[in-house]
């Protein structure tokens, strides 16, 4: 009977928890208009005109009023088929511009002749201790992977990336089957949200969190 009634409590507990959970959508393009986002000239973040609420940015953006702990974040990305020159994703769990975990994309490796590269699709690391050499010298192929389905390289794709606790699972263009799940190595649970942009620059599109 107590256990019984423990797990009642627990499942009550738990669905008030989910119920909370709100998500919320940001205008990336009315967000950079009203100074919303930390950003410099030489990143040559500006709006993008050919996707409502879009934007490119090429390199790290930080958001000024957004903190993120746990929940799922949607988000729609464009890169480009260049070798070693496109790096796009999220930057998350941030205590300063050094110190943060990230999530990121290669799109020149999504459909890669080298099957062995399109192993290098898509990275999780957490700077600046664990960057993808170290994660990939001390854990080949936990920290990165293949991609599914395929996006093509040079057009948009959307990522669902969820972070409960210490783990990450991400989603591509709304499969059922993960592409990566991971173990945090960040002990933070919470800290600064950006967006990842490293090499040329990459677009952003429709950001949803649910927290």
């Amino acid at each position: 009977m107590k256990c019984s009634t423990a797990l009642l409590l627990f499942t009550i507990v738990f669905a008030l928890k989910a119920a909370g959970q709100k998500t919320k959508h940001y205008n990336l393009q009315k967000l950079l208009k009203q100074g919303e986002i930390v950003t410099f000239d030489s990143l040559q973040t500006k709006p993008l005109q050919a996707k409502k609420g879009a934007i490119s940015s090429k390199g790290n953006i930080w958001f000024k009023n957004i903190l993120f702990n746990t929940g799922t974040i949607d988000v729609d990305l464009r890169g480009k088929d260049v070798f070693l020159n496109s790096f796009l994703g999220i930057n998350f769990h941030g205590t300063d511009t050094t110190h943060y975990d990230v999530l990121y994309f290669r799109p020149f490796n999504f459909k890669h002749t080298d099957t062995a590269r399109r192993h290098w699709s898509l990275q999780y690391m957490s700077l600046p201790q664990y960057n993808y050499a170290v994660l990939r010298a001390s854990h080949p192929l936990q920290y990165e992977s293949t991609v599914t389905p395929v996006p093509d390289p040079n057009d948009w794709f959307h990522a669902t990336v969820i972070i409960t606790g210490d783990s990450l699972e991400v989603y591509v263009n709304h499969s059922a089957t993960a592409s990566l799940k991971v173990h945090l190595l960040n002990a933070k649970h919470d800290g600064l949200f950006g967006l990842y942009s490293d090499g040329l620059s990459a677009d952003f599109a429709n950001l949803d969190i649910k927290q």
